[in-house]
């Protein structure tokens, strides 16, 4: 059946950030509301996810970096781990949770019970580094998956893209040495984290896998769509995925107060088309979408919301 997968669980409202983060449960309330509302929900396959194994998070992050997000358990309320990043006693199951999602949302389009998915998850986890917890994030929920695709399924090569206004540096930096793995990132710059300059092309045998589209604070829809057409186009017609996974943060969405950017919801509407078009020319539509940012609840929702639409209406 040619349908798009929805995985969410009311557990991760439970990760707990403390009053005024804008990393809030909130976000994911909103986003599930509208949803319901606009009568998306009944027409897509609903996954209830169950938290991701310490052995998959293992083939990700070192036990050290897993043992400190573990031992917020025993706290007794939000704790600072960073400047931005605040944990709570639910924060270890409820990024274990999220990252089940993404493995589960995989296995439904490997499983063809999907043509695709999206992951409506928090905490987001694409600045996660191996071993370091980074804004707002825990656990690498794209880069897992990455990981997963290949030792479950072997999957020869995935490509995965990042139009979160903020750069994924723990993603790059996870898999920079490695040539099965094109990263592409386009994102506002200067802006957090700093990173994710056109210099950085990969490393070693990775080196030309890595694809840095840097923007200047303002640039809106007609920019994003010609480097989607053009410079993302050339390098995954040249790369072939057999996979694409998707981190789709949608602060670049000129209402969000973390980003400068001018996207609207029919921006990214337009570019889940061009992704949606890549997946369909080299990997049979197969493509998995995680929520990484967003924080104007509004905004984000409704672009959620033509994201999936644009997902849904895919035909193989």
């Amino acid at each position: 059946m040619h349908q798009t997968a929805f995985t969410y669980h009311p557990d991760f409202l439970a990760h707990d950030t403390g009053p005024g983060h804008p990393e809030c449960a909130e976000r994911l309330e909103t986003i599930h509301q509208h949803l319901e509302r606009r009568q998306i929900l009944g027409r897509i396959l609903p996954l209830t996810p169950e938290a991701a194994s310490l052995e998959h998070i293992r083939a990700h992050h070192t036990p050290a970096h897993i043992n400190k997000i573990a031992q917020l358990s025993t706290a007794n309320g939000p704790v600072a781990l960073t400047p931005d990043t605040i944990g709570s006693p639910a924060t270890f199951q409820t990024a274990c949770l999220a990252t089940g999602a993404v493995l589960q949302a995989i296995d439904a389009v490997m499983e063809k019970r999907a043509v695709n998915a999206f992951c409506a998850v928090r905490p987001p986890g694409h600045h996660a580094e191996f071993n370091q917890i980074m804004g707002f994030c825990f656990f690498n929920n794209i880069g897992i998956g990455a990981r997963y695709l290949q030792s479950k399924y072997h999957i020869g090569k995935v490509a995965i893209i990042d139009w979160d206004v903020h750069h994924g540096n723990g993603t790059q930096h996870s898999f920079e040495e490695d040539p099965s793995v094109f990263f592409f990132s386009i994102h506002q710059s200067p802006h957090y984290p700093g990173t994710g300059a056109r210099r950085e092309k990969g490393r070693g045998p990775g080196q030309g896998f890595t694809l840095n589209v840097p923007l200047a604070a303002g640039v809106g829809n007609s920019e994003y769509l010609k480097v989607f057409r053009t410079e993302l186009r050339q390098a995954l017609d040249v790369f072939k995925p057999d996979f694409i996974l998707l981190s789709a943060g949608f602060d670049a969405h000129r209402d969000d107060p973390l980003g400068n950017m001018q996207l609207t919801e029919e921006g990214f509407g337009m570019l889940t088309r061009e992704v949606v078009n890549l997946a369909r020319d080299h990997c049979c539509g197969r493509l998995v979408s995680v929520l990484e940012g967003g924080y104007a609840l509004a905004a984000t929702a409704a672009s959620v919301e033509t994201h999936l639409r644009v997902l849904m209406d895919s035909q193989i």
